[in-house]
Formats: C-alpha cells, sequence, structure tokens
C-alpha cells in the first residue's frame, strides 16, 4: 500500500476479481491516492468500521457472494453518508436511479482518464 500524497483521501476498491482489483489499485496510486482494496462488501464493511479516513469507494455491481455492488452503495450511503461513491459495471440496464442520490456510475469499459477525473471531482483533489 502506498502513502496518500493527498492526506484523508484513501479510496476503497470494492472488485472480485484480482486483476482488475489489482488494476484499479495502480490507477488509484498513480494518481496520488492510497488504495484500499477489499475482495467483496463483507470486507469492504469491515473496512470501513476501522478506517474514518476513507473518502471515496469504488465499487463493480457484480460480486461472487452476498451483497451487490447496488446494495453495498446503499449501506455505505447510510452509515458513512460522507464517503462518495462511484458505481461501476458492464451491465446494460442499471439506472443511475437504482443507486443512492450521490453516488456515480460508470460504465465499463472506460478510460483511465474518466475514472481519475471521476475520483479527482468527487473528492476534491
Amino acid at each position: 500500500m502506498t502513502k496518500s500524497t493527498h492526506a484523508g483521501r484513501a479510496i476503497l476498491i470494492v472488485e472480485n476479481h484480482q486483476a482488475l482489483r489489482l488494476f484499479m489499485v495502480g490507477l488509484v496510486e498513480t494518481a496520488g491516492f492510497e488504495a484500499i482494496q477489499a475482495r467483496n462488501a463483507d470486507e469492504a464493511l469491515s473496512i470501513l468500521e476501522c478506517r474514518a479516513d476513507i473518502a471515496l469507494l469504488v465499487t463493480n455491481v457484480v460480486m461472487d457472494s452476498g451483497m451487490d455492488g447496488v446494495e453495498l452503495a446503499h449501506a455505505v450511503d447510510i452509515r458513512w453518508p460522507s464517503v462518495k461513491i462511484i458505481v461501476v459495471s458492464g451491465q446494460r440496464g442499471l439506472m443511475e436511479s437504482d443507486l443512492p442520490g450521490k453516488s456515480l456510475f460508470l460504465a465499463k469499459p472506460y478510460h483511465d482518464e474518466e475514472m481519475v477525473f471521476e475520483i479527482r471531482s468527487l473528492i476534491g483533489a
């Protein structure tokens, strides 16, 4: 884990596919943020319980077990209202109205620059 150059700007990445998760970690760290990773919603919720410095959750919709990314977004919105949320998916039919009001939906595939732009615009870096 790389120390963030943006204090208090940790980003929690939730992705069940290891290769995609590690890619996102690299992207976030290259942009100068601390990346924290979770394989599923349960891990993400446990991390959020312990880390008050998480500014942003980036979650995929599809997960192997337990709650999906949309359910996770709603749970985080209720319990940690200051945490911003980006939900990513390659699924068709997901509507922004399915997500909590402050969430941003980003359709796969997206460009790396687009993700970094959205991260910076949401957490003010």
